[in-house]
């Protein structure tokens, strides 16, 4: 449920994003899945890998700006409604979200969401069960 993600700073110019990506392909590195969002001045791009440790290192060894933050990985199925059960129990429970991002794998979604506590975040979730996501 708690994962690691990867944030990257880049520079708000032509060819960036694919410097990334082109340094994760050199090292054999998967994105699971990724968003970018930028300000006028430089872009945010947030990644999920399997290889946390190694793709932070040659991130860094290519001279990018990157840090590690803990967020949470909630799993729920692919249907309607499904997401909206759990944020609104996040949200009776006063759980602000900071940011959100998601995938779909077939069945299932994953949703990673960076919330205001994470640890309460975690116990919240932990008490539901799973077909109530």
């Amino acid at each position: 449920m708690v994962t690691k993600q990867i944030s990257i700073f880049l520079e708000n110019k032509r060819g960036r994003i694919n410097d990334v990506t082109k340094v994760l392909a050199a090292n054999g590195i998967n994105m699971d899945a990724f968003c970018i969002a930028e300000t006028s001045d430089f872009g945010l791009m947030r990644l999920i890998v399997q290889e946390v440790d190694r793709a932070v290192e040659v991130l860094r060894s290519a001279d990018f700006a990157v840090i590690v933050t803990d967020v949470v990985n909630i799993r729920c199925r692919n249907v309607p409604g499904a997401l909206s059960s759990v944020l609104e129990k996040l949200a009776g429970q006063d759980i602000f979200i900071e940011y959100m991002y998601a995938f779909s794998r077939s069945e299932t979604a994953d949703v990673i969401i960076k919330p205001n506590n994470l640890e309460e975040c975690i116990r919240i979730l932990d008490g539901l069960s799973l077909d109530n996501r």
